[in-house]
């Protein structure tokens, strides 16, 4: 049984490893397709395993490997009845697999047809686009705070990190919706006590806990959202929105300052400008520059080698 075993691994090795090296020393071209020919089965088997794990199926799958393990186990330790069982059932097997997998093969087969397909491989929409979008998300939740006078406290993440602060609340990482913000800071509900924090277009974390301004000049009257609003802005380049639950009125802390009692539209126009447009504005610009500086470095050695050509041409 072993020496089968081992005979069948040989002639496996000899007849298609083997060869296939053989081939690829006769023809180094070869190796490029190879390397894009495993490239694409491995980035297809990560993300087919990334949607099976987010679907009822997986514990499915799992058993569907197990089956074929145990069918290639039968075949290498000669256990003829159990392999004929196990081959017989594989025959009905691909059926199977369409009725089992139908809804997720129809998803897949919508995607192709939408520009989701983009989504599926990762290529997901322009980030400054994405950033815009969840902005007017959390306008239109404010607002709806504003109007209930819901306490509200929602940190914008910037360049700056604060890991540290999101360590501190109860990790989420949700989409950015305006539903699931108003939800979250209902009062007597789990998570309304603290700060969300939105980092990299995401809702990364609620419940956080800011640290608050002690300054002698902060008013008095302002509570403890506020000074938390404050005392984050301080320790890092975040924007804070807050919401009043005396008042209703919607504050925005930048850069240790409080600009107090901003209308909806004032507000958008605050985030677009802080968190949108100064932001993605400069990184393009400062590839703008980079691009500039390259080509007016390279006409200045084109410059500096027609000049020495001259002085030789001269001399």
């Amino acid at each position: 049984m072993i020496d089968n075993f081992f005979s069948t691994l040989t002639t496996f090795y000899e007849q298609n490893i083997l060869a296939y090296l053989q081939q690829l020393y006769q023809y180094p071209i070869k190796l490029v397709s190879l390397i894009i020919d495993i490239s694409i089965v491995v980035f297809l088997l990560v993300k087919f395993i990334k949607v099976m794990k987010n679907s009822r199926a997986w514990q499915i799958f799992k058993g569907i490997i197990f089956f074929l393990i145990a069918t290639a186990l039968s075949s290498i330790l000669n256990l003829h009845i159990l392999n004929w069982i196990l081959t017989s059932l594989t025959t009905y097997g691909v059926i199977a697999l369409i009725v089992i997998f139908q809804p997720e093969l129809r998803r897949a087969l919508e995607q192709l047809g939408t520009n989701k397909l983009t989504k599926f491989f990762g290529f997901d929409k322009d980030l400054a686009t994405k950033t815009k979008e969840d902005v007017y998300k959390i306008v239109i939740a404010a607002t709806e705070l504003s109007k209930t006078r819901t306490g509200a406290l929602i940190v914008i993440e910037r360049d700056i990190k604060i890991q540290d602060i999101i360590s501190t609340g109860i990790e989420m990482n949700s989409e950015v919706s305006p539903q699931l913000l108003v939800n979250i800071f209902v009062p007597k509900t789990p998570l309304h006590d603290g700060a969300v924090i939105i980092s990299n277009n995401k809702i990364a974390a609620a419940a956080c806990m800011l640290p608050l301004a002690s300054d002698q000049d902060i008013s008095k009257e302002l509570g403890t959202r506020h000074r938390a609003a404050i005392g984050m802005s301080k320790e890092s380049d975040s924007i804070v929105v807050v919401v009043s639950e005396e008042t209703g009125k919607i504050s925005v802390a930048k850069d240790g300052t409080l600009i107090a009692d901003v209308k909806e539209d004032a507000l958008r126009k605050i985030l677009i400008k802080n968190v949108v447009t100064s932001r993605f504005d400069e990184k393009k610009s400062q590839k703008i520059n980079k691009i500039k500086n390259m080509k007016l470095f390279k006409k200045q050695q084109e410059m500096t080698v027609k000049v020495s050509e001259e002085e030789k041409n001269n001399k």
